[in-house]
């Protein structure tokens, strides 16, 4: 083989290297432009998503406080019912009481 023929094979795949290295570019860039659309909806998504959280949050906060106010509200009710319970429980034997008496006294009376 001469020279020539052996500097144009040589030549011919270098050409060949050059390409096949083009291709494997071309396709890494294409794999790196696909993860970069993905990365993108994923920041858009996780973006939304840390919107709605903090939404949900406040709600929660909220509806926990109205919670604690409905709690507070039935005990403070609870107990001044039970106080009321109490003197209708007193006012009730104080009557009784004073009925037994007023009869003993229109009995001695009579």
């Amino acid at each position: 083989m001469s020279a020539g023929a052996t500097l144009q094979n040589y030549n011919n795949d270098l050409v060949a290297c050059i390409e096949e290295l083009r291709e494997k570019r071309e396709e890494l860039n294409r794999s790196i432009a696909a993860d970069e659309e993905e990365k993108a909806k994923i920041q858009n998504d996780l973006r939304i998503l840390t919107e709605r959280l903090a939404r949900i949050n406040d709600n929660l906060a909220r509806k926990v406080s109205s919670r604690n106010e409905y709690d507070k509200t039935i005990t403070e009710t609870e107990a001044a019912y039970s106080k009321i319970m109490e003197a209708s429980q007193t006012l009730l034997h104080v009557l009784k009481r004073e009925s037994v008496n007023l009869t003993k006294k229109k009995q001695a009376s009579a």
